[in-house]
């Protein structure tokens, strides 16, 4: 549709109407609604919004520690800007018409800390560069017969998840709650957010979906709003969905896989692919593995962004450890797909379901990119096996404060996403460690009330 098109379909709209909202740094939609008049007079010129967004964390509670705004800055609005493009209507609300917006700058640019900015920034350099980003991402997550009240009443204990047992691929079970299962498909299409698939994973009420590919802005929208999009088609059928790594310690945890790939400027040639070469990697290809290799330590929050990240990435539980890559290899942080012409691409297997889906693309392009520009080579030989074991080329970062401090430290880190970004992102991290920190769990009222 064009432009005017989308003007029209909006005036036209019964409803009049429309929802806004933009992302946050955990990657959590922040909106509202608003008169279409309200939304015909700030097409142009755009709007404020709060920047609190960025003053808060998950639970809007202030930060202490934010430069960008906060109690020092009175909270003002910050400016911010619809993008036309992605221009949806909400099945499940009467096809309310829906838009995303970016913040930016007094200068009209993508500010240096909004997650949607920062993506839109990664592609330009990659664009520029001669690539075109394709991308997609699929997620793991938990449903439970449950309901925001329920949850509370039962102090987040003993909830009940829509299905028992562990149970993979499973036909019955999606057909027990088909109505659920269907409305996802079918519902998640007519918002322009296509799956390529979907089906039971292993683990009580655990579903996996998988996003179609496309570019890579589009599929960091299409992943942000499925997140949010899942979690509101599961209330219609009073089911609770969570995206959490690891909401079980007995049971594996919740992936976010990114699926990558870079293809030239007129999108017929898959620069990932050469025939001729070792797995029918290209050089570019190498390069880029290699550059993932390279930086991943340096930006591990950006793919592990919470306390509970880090439950999840150990080992033996579906989830890398190690900085390995490998052939159809679940065990190892990079998983090369060498297939065809169209297919060869890279699945980055560190990224949970909790992460922010921007910050996570940014991170794995921007990576990328870092690899192909220093020319890198990708000595490493690949993992065949368990990658558990091969920690020869290092581990990952083992909690959020350890990863953090990396990136804090990082020069490589600026260098890929700007000091400014670093130094809110990374002051957002120490905020949720100092939180965690003053916690006390049931794992050390149980452990140490009677007995010390």
């Amino acid at each position: 549709m064009t432009q005017e098109e989308i003007k029209q379909a909006v005036n036209d709209h019964p409803a009049h109407k429309v929802k806004l909202a933009i992302t946050d740094i955990d990657g959590i939609l922040r909106g509202k609604v608003v008169h279409k008049d309200k939304f015909m007079s700030i097409i142009d010129g755009g709007f404020g919004f709060c920047s609190v967004v960025f003053g808060w964390d998950a639970v809007d509670t202030a930060y202490d520690n934010a430069k960008y705004t906060g109690w020092h800055t009175g909270y003002p609005d910050s400016d911010a800007q619809l993008d036309l493009n992605t221009f949806r209507q909400i099945p499940w609300e009467e096809n309310l018409p829906f838009f995303l917006g970016d913040f930016i700058n007094k200068s009209g640019e993508g500010l240096a800390i909004c997650p949607r900015s920062l993506l839109k920034k990664v592609k330009q350099q990659a664009l520029d560069a001669g690539y075109v980003p394709q991308f997609s991402q699929e997620f793991e997550w938990f449903n439970f017969a449950e309901t925001p009240e329920t949850l509370k009443e039962k102090a987040y204990t003993n909830i009940e998840p829509l299905t028992p047992g562990m149970f993979g691929y499973s036909l019955s079970r999606s057909s027990l709650n088909s109505p659920f299962f269907n409305d996802l498909f079918d519902l998640l299409l007519q918002f322009d957010v296509p799956l390529e698939g979907l089906h039971t994973e292993t683990g009580p009420g655990v579903y996996e979906a998988a996003i179609l590919y496309g570019d890579i802005l589009e599929a960091g929208d299409r992943a942000v709003l499925f997140k949010n999009s899942v979690k509101e088609i599961a209330y219609q059928h009073g089911v609770m969905a969570t995206f959490m790594a690891k909401p079980n310690q007995q049971l594996p945890g919740c992936s976010g896989h990114i699926h990558q790939s870079l293809w030239d400027n007129d999108q017929q040639k898959n620069l990932f692919y050469d025939e001729s070469a070792d797995e029918s990697m290209s050089s570019l290809m190498q390069s880029y593995v290699a550059g993932q290799l390279h930086c991943l330590p340096h930006i591990l929050p950006m793919f592990a962004p919470t306390i509970n990240s880090y439950k999840r990435l150990v080992e033996g539980a579906w989830a890398p450890t190690t900085l390995t890559w490998g052939t159809d290899n679940r065990t190892t942080a990079l998983r090369v797909l060498a297939g065809g012409k169209k297919s060869t691409r890279l699945e980055t297997r560190v990224p949970g379901s909790d992460v922010n889906p921007y910050l996570a693309l940014a991170a794995a392009l921007a990576s990328g990119l870092y690899g192909i520009r220093h020319e890198l080579k990708l000595d490493q030989p690949k993992t065949t096996g368990n990658g558990y074991e091969d920690d020869q080329y290092g581990v990952l970062p083992r909690n959020l404060w350890e990863a953090s401090q990396a990136m804090k430290e990082s020069d490589l880190a600026t260098e890929l996403f700007g000091a400014d970004f670093v130094d809110h992102f990374v002051s957002t991290r120490e905020w949720e460690c100092r939180q965690y920190a003053q916690s006390v769990t049931d794992w050390e009222v149980k452990r140490y009330f009677e007995v010390i």
